[in-house]
């Protein structure tokens, strides 16, 4: 039987493999098989160079030139430098600046991400010592007896040893870049995975700064509360007073001390809920909550800092997000090649060699024995495996491409939606300064006319009503000004670019003999995790563990006013 393979390869023509009983036709020339075993390593690097992926670019999307909304950001001029990364120290709040610096030491789940990038790396080398030889060494004894009432017993010992030591050693080469294509695809996970480690950084950031200003919009609002309620109280004892002169009826004390216990209920509701926040940050520097506390303070006067916005087109090096789907999509093209590869003959070389002998005499020539080899496996008949296979990784890919896609239009509406929120939220917080400035005026005139008997105390129980409810509003409004800007740094990618990413080759953790420094790999593109976790055993504090980092020692810039 004659078996004809035409193998179409990146080279200047085809090359016809044939196998015929005992021969084996290799382009024109006529090898026997022991010929083929002596195919020369240089043949072989040539034929290395077929790879089956597509050629892979990027899609460059159409994108608009300039922002719809505007806020407290504006487009970036020549001069201007693109958003730090540490862009929370513009909000100018030294509280915050150490929350931030301590998350980024000591929370737990950035350093669990900067693992995974860890643990990627390891993978690319894994993948990439499939293209070097593989090389080991074997040695064995034992003592063996047979049964005397054996069958066709011959004469001779019933027992025997047996000691052998040898080397093997194997190589498969990679002529259609099959374990390339996988070197690649890692090289490209271990990218996605420290633009995953960026993501997971800035989402950090954020979420701690949308919780730090949440949390001073609550110690606003109890500052208010407690105003109010001595406001109330004064109120409370004018009207007894009345009432005991007989200027006034019940309704008017029962009024007063309803909206005085209201307003008492309600800030202690806003201050389970600034603990709770509380709670929130400590687990995020990596403290237990017990030992954590972030002193109040009562004046919210952080400014709104103005952030460079620049281009819609710089969105797709700044966002983290935008690059692991990117990265994704070129896993998925190095798929696309792994798998037409499996439709092509695999070929493998194998030796071993050594002594075997009954005794301890094994370094004798006569004892010695070797084999050498070269196999190839060429898939003839799997029933439409490798086509479905094929299939999937060409329809993965394309959904990668999709998510990219999709990617890019839910960064553009998070930027529209932060130029949206940080503009509507500062004219509102304008308009609810001069209700509040009304509102308090309201309240001063009703309450010197009731005091001096020309109106009634209903009046000003509605003025003392509209003017809480003003200033309650105005604090929140504050705050959520302050989680929008937040929220549009995030949205700008925190003053990430991909340029940061480590280079594919950069992924690699080792060289071919280091031994020394593998529990711990260099870092690369500015990530990394500490050599020693147990530094952070006591949740006590927010780092490692010294005398000077207790939670409670933190200050806020106005403590000291």
């Amino acid at each position: 039987m004659t078996v004809v393979t035409k193998v179409p390869l990146n080279l200047s023509g085809k090359i016809a493999l044939m196998s015929h009983r005992n021969k084996i036709f290799f382009g024109k020339k006529l090898f026997r098989r022991k010929s083929v075993q002596g195919v020369t390593l240089a043949t072989l690097t040539a034929l290395s160079a077929c790879d089956l992926a597509p050629a892979y670019q990027a899609p460059h999307f159409i994108v608009p030139t300039s922002w719809h909304g505007q806020g407290l950001f504006h487009d970036a001029q020549p001069q201007d430098t693109v958003l730090r990364s540490d862009w929370w120290t513009l909000f100018a709040d030294p509280t915050l600046s150490t929350l931030e610096a301590q998350a980024m030491e000591g929370n737990a789940d950035l350093q669990a991400e900067a693992e995974h990038f860890i643990q990627a790396r390891s993978i690319v080398m894994e993948a990439r010592s499939d293209l070097l030889p593989h090389f080991a060494l074997a040695l064995g004894s034992s003592n063996n007896k047979s049964s005397s009432d054996r069958l066709f017993r011959y004469k001779g010992p019933i027992t025997a040893t047996d000691e052998f030591y040898g080397g093997m050693a194997s190589w498969e080469p990679d002529i259609w870049s099959s374990i390339r294509n996988r070197v690649r695809a890692q090289k490209y996970y271990a990218q996605a995975q420290a633009a995953q480690y960026a993501s997971a950084r800035l989402s950090l950031q954020a979420e701690l700064a949308t919780d730090y200003f949440a949390l001073r919009g609550l110690d606003a609002q109890n500052a208010i509360y407690t105003q109010s309620i001595a406001y109330y109280q004064q109120a409370l004892k004018v009207t007894q007073t009345r009432l005991d002169n007989q200027d006034a009826t019940g309704i008017d004390v029962a009024r007063a001390k309803n909206q005085l216990y209201m307003t008492q209920a309600r800030q202690l509701d806003v201050q389970a809920q600034r603990e709770i926040l509380e709670h929130a940050l400590a687990v995020l520097v990596n403290a237990s909550p017990s030992s954590f506390h972030v002193p109040e303070v009562a004046n919210q006067d952080t400014a709104e800092p103005v952030f460079p916005l620049g281009i819609p087109s710089e969105l797709l090096q700044r966002r983290p997000d935008i690059a692991v789907a990117e990265r994704e999509m070129a896993q998925a093209n190095r798929a696309i090649g792994i798998a037409r590869a499996a439709f092509y003959p695999h070929v493998s070389f194998n030796a071993n060699g050594g002594f075997d002998a009954n005794g301890f005499d094994l370094a004798n020539l006569a004892n010695s024995m070797w084999s050498y080899g070269a196999s190839v496996t060429m898939p003839l008949f799997e029933g439409g495996l490798r086509r479905a296979q094929l299939q999937r990784t060409w329809s993965n890919y394309r959904e990668t491409r999709d998510r990219y896609r999709m990617a890019v239009l839910s960064a553009f509406k998070d930027v529209e939606n932060g130029l949206s929120m940080t503009a509507r939220l500062r004219a509102e917080s304008m308009r609810l300064k001069q209700a509040v400035d009304a509102a308090m005026q309201s309240q001063t005139l009703t309450m010197t006319l009731y005091k001096g008997g020309a109106d009634g105390y209903l009046d000003a129980l509605i003025a003392q009503v509209n003017t809480l409810d003003a200033r309650i509003e105005q604090a929140q409004v504050q705050a959520r000004a302050l989680q929008a800007a937040v929220s549009m740094v995030r949205a700008l990618g925190g003053g990430w670019n991909d340029k940061l990413l480590p280079t594919p080759d950069q992924t690699m953790t080792f060289t071919g003999f280091q031994y020394e420094g593998l529990h711990h790999p260099i870092p690369v593109g500015g990530i990394d995790s500490p050599p020693s976790p147990e530094q952070y055993e006591n949740l006590t504090t927010t780092g490692p563990v010294t005398p000077s980092t207790t939670l409670e020692t933190v200050k806020p810039a106005s403590a000291n006013n």
